[in-house]
């Protein structure tokens, strides 16, 4: 049986800017006959998501994900290919397309200013055609989830940036969507917002069953809530599996963090043919390859004065780098 709430097959975009010269000459060249060309920015990209999942969109900025997630919604018209979201085509707008589906941006927002978060939510619910009673259900359960309260009454203005992006969050589940669009949620957060707004993502997931797709910069945010990733380079898929997979794919090495006895030892420990992240004092940091951990071990344990030894997985902001730089 197909649980396939997205449907993405031999998806394309292009835009269509103008191109002028340099100089005056080309200003007025371009002002009398304006010349544009076509850019390609989403080329020939296939997909599937199951009913349920948590799916993180990964690339550097520019490589496509917040085009594909317009598209997904509705915003953008594709220029080849086709998509259903839960049974619709999304460029169609439909209502009860539009009722199934949520966007959210980090640096757009659908509260008003001046007025606080409960007159918003009670506006949607109208949008939506959600009766008093069952939106005030919602809007205390939600709240509850948010842990955003008396806050819901005060004005947007007056707010932190975590409490808006709560109320955000339950203005923008107000109607119960079945498919998530969250484009760099926890974007200008603190940590503890961060935190929070993970695990609030992860818990309405399980409790709902509503699938979530995600663009983040923040590796925190994908390792926490998703379980498969999909990579843009350039507009193209590179890399569409298990994050689990890529993770180790992109970490052949692990990092031995060790205290020496002796600043000798350390000197020692820097030559013996291992590539070395830092040396500060009694402590070394080798990188050493995932295959050759154990004999390296035996061999540094039984041949050097050895106070203390860890063994890390590398900074989780190195793997990040790879994968915005499309090294995998």
């Amino acid at each position: 049986m197909n649980n396939n709430i997205i449907e993405v097959k031999n998806l394309s975009k292009s835009f269509e800017v103008s191109s002028k010269e340099p100089g005056i000459k080309g200003t007025i060249k371009h002002f009398l006959k304006r010349k544009t060309k076509e850019i390609k920015v989403i080329k020939n990209i296939n997909f599937e998501i199951e009913e349920g999942e948590i799916i993180g969109f990964l690339g550097a900025n520019g490589a496509g994900k917040t085009t594909i997630l317009k598209m997904l919604c509705g915003l953008l018209y594709p220029s080849e290919g086709y998509i259903s979201v839960s049974g619709y085509r999304p460029f169609q707008r439909k209502n009860e397309f539009l009722k199934s589906i949520t966007l959210i941006m980090g640096q757009k927002q659908q509260l008003i200013w001046d007025l606080p978060p409960i007159d918003s939510l009670y506006l949607n619910a109208a949008i939506y055609g959600i009766d008093k009673v069952k939106a005030e259900k919602r809007i205390k359960d939600l709240s509850e989830m948010l842990e955003i309260k008396d806050e819901l009454y005060l004005p947007v203005r007056k707010l932190s940036l975590g409490q808006r992006m709560k109320a955000e969050l339950l203005a923008a589940l107000i109607h119960n969507p079945k498919v998530l669009f969250l484009d760099e949620p926890t974007l200008g957060l603190d940590i503890n917002a961060q935190a929070n707004l993970r695990q609030f993502l992860k818990l309405y997931n399980k409790e709902t069953g509503a699938t979530i797709l995600l663009t983040s910069h923040y590796m925190k945010d994908i390792t926490y809530l998703c379980k498969r990733v999909i990579c843009i380079h350039k507009g193209c898929i590179q890399y569409d599996g298990k994050l689990k997979k890529l993770l180790t794919q992109l970490t052949p090495n692990k990092e031995l963090s060790i205290i020496c006895k002796t600043k000798k030892d350390v000197i020692n420990l820097s030559k013996i043919g291992y590539k070395v992240r830092n040396n500060n004092g009694n402590e070394i940091t080798l990188i050493i390859n995932k295959k050759e951990i154990k004999e390296a071990l035996k061999k540094i344990i039984n041949t050097f004065d050895i106070e203390d030894i860890h063994i890390n997985e590398p900074p989780i902001d190195e793997i990040v780098g790879k994968i915005l730089i499309n090294k995998f």
